[in-house]
């Protein structure tokens, strides 16, 4: 959604690199562009002028000023200014002391409540708690069908004791919804409401109605981000009219301009508590103000790819091929098979490959990946014996035709495949391998070896190089030259980044790092954070 926003702000502020020192019409150039940006991605004029004023005054203030790198004191200043447009700091859902806690849903007509619903239901039985799910959509045709399926599909029991489609009163179904709760123990009560316009007064005070009965610990306001700017309109009128404690974006995986996520905090002052970001029910994922600054200005959201690899991925299965790696055993294509099968757990890899830094340079590769491959791949391996996973050397010509024929492509893909998984080998055998964490990567200084010298010991650093020349006086200053170089030099065993290694360590030693000192993020790779 944010990709075109986020183009035309990172080169605009690109033009600030290589500046020893900004001035004001540099600050009013890159400040005008941001507008622009930020104009045509339909995002509400009073945000846009609060936004760039605040910029702008501090861009020219001493911060700037004073900075070694003005540029990037600049792109630091538009993150925290974004962050504090999109709502500061991450919004936290407010629970009852006493369950069940009772989150009431209301937003406009085709918003995507009922699927919304699901989604918050599913997010919640992973967060430990044991929802129900209340179908007071009663209005709408065939709502309380679709509430249903969802919950079935998301595992959450959904309390839809009357048909709906303009039968039941909706007031008294969400009461006997929170009583059934209590009598059968979930601690959390989701209400799907009837979708409403703005200006229907009569359904305004249903939603009042149903607010004022149930009493619900939470309000969420669900808005479609792809309607821009009318975002913050619809907002102010549901907060004048119902009231809500905060907002949930739905379809942030749209093509839209995205103006409803920039807009709606400033002029609603709500949190966006979560973001709806794709059509499976898993798709859905807490707001962080600060991530999607950092995705807006393509500085990636790594924090949110670490939460959802530990969410899904087997960490048996993932410390089973870790040994494996570090034992120097080569990963056969069952490994291969597994580990495919776990990123696609998270999800679109598409997606995945889109929170890494730096992507939107390879926004036109992005758009033309296709993760039907990942299938393919798979139906190939699984057409397969169980011998020819385990060693692909024994493919030969014949087993590779009845691959192919088995699995619905071509030899072409096949030998593809194979030579592709063969590198990978290579690779891991490298990074790991028979030299377990210092084995590195072949051709990376002080990152150990390749292939070829593994099982042997390294020769030793030479003391001094020969000189060429033929003056005797002059090659003897050479050589001594060469030889006091050399012993200024780091052993060859020493840190990539300069420093040598301790004494019986190799450079690939992690023993002595301390996770603790490290950033959270980091900490997360070494097992210690959460």
């Amino acid at each position: 959604m944010f990709n075109n926003l986020s183009d035309r702000i990172t080169a605009s502020l690109q033009g600030l690199r290589g500046h020893g020192r900004l001035s004001e019409a540099d600050v009013d150039k890159t400040i005008r562009e941001i507008r622009r940006a930020l104009l045509d991605a339909d995002v509400a004029v009073s945000v846009v002028r609060s936004f760039t004023g605040a910029v702008r005054e501090r861009a020219l203030g001493e911060e700037v000023s004073k900075a070694l790198n003005p540029a990037q004191q600049v792109v630091k200043i538009v993150n925290d200014e974004l962050v504090t447009v999109l709502g500061g700091a991450t919004g936290e859902l407010s629970f009852a002391k006493n369950p069940p806690t009772v989150i009431m849903l209301a937003g406009l007509q085709g918003a995507g409540k009922t699927t919304l619903a699901g989604k918050l239901a599913k997010w919640m039985k992973g967060e430990g708690h044991t929802p129900i799910l209340v179908a007071a959509d009663l209005q709408r045709p065939n709502a309380v069908n679709q509430l249903q399926i969802v919950g079935e599909r998301a595992g959450v029991p959904v309390f839809a004791p009357e048909p709906g489609n303009g039968v039941g009163d909706p007031v008294q179904v969400a009461l006997n919804g929170v009583s059934t709760a209590q009598f059968q123990q979930h601690d959390v009560v989701i209400v799907d409401t009837a979708g409403r316009l703005g200006i229907d007064e009569e359904m305004m005070q249903q939603a009042r109605d149903i607010r004022d009965a149930v009493h619900p610990d939470e309000t969420l306001f669900v808005v479609d981000a792809m309607i821009g700017q009318d975002a913050a309109r619809v907002a102010e009128a549901f907060r004048d009219g119902v009231g809500f404690s905060g907002v949930v974006l739905s379809k942030l995986d749209g093509d839209a301009r995205g103006g409803a996520a920039l807009s709606i905090t400033g002029v609603t002052e709500r949190p966006i508590l979560f973001a709806s970001t794709g059509e499976q029910l898993g798709d859905f994922e807490r707001f962080h103000p600060d991530r999607m600054a950092s995705r807006i200005l393509d500085m990636g959201d790594v924090l949110t790819l670490i939460e959802q690899a530990e969410r899904t991925f087997d960490q048996a299965e993932a410390e089973k091929t870790a040994s494996k790696l570090q034992s120097g055993q080569d990963l056969s294509l069952d490994d291969f098979l597994g580990m495919m099968q776990q990123i696609k757990k998270m999800g679109s890899l598409k997606k995945m490959l889109g929170m890494m830094p730096n992507m939107g340079q390879f926004r036109d590769q992005l758009d033309n990946f296709d993760d039907s491959q990942l299938g393919r791949i798979e139906a190939i391996i699984r057409s397969m014996t169980p011998a020819e996973r385990a060693d692909p050397k024994i493919i030969n010509g014949s087993r590779r035709s009845r691959i192919a024929k088995g699995s619905g492509s071509t030899v072409q893909q096949i030998n593809q495949l194979l030579e592709n998984f063969k590198n990978a080998q290579q690779a891991m055998r490298s990074m790991g391998g028979r030299g377990g964490m210092g084995g590195g990567m072949p051709g990376m200084p002080g990152m150990g070896a390749g292939k070829k010298s593994r099982g042997r010991m390294q020769a030793p650093a030479k003391k001094g190089k020969k000189s060429k020349s033929k003056n005797p006086a002059k090659a003897a200053r050479e050589e001594a030259e060469a030889a006091r170089r050399a012993a200024e030099q780091p052993a060859s065993s020493g840190s990539a980044f300069g420093g040598g290694a301790p004494s019986g360590q190799g450079a690939g030693d992690l023993s002595d790092i301390d996770p603790s000192q490290l950033p959270p993020e980091m900490q997360k790779l070494f097992g210690k954070g959460r």
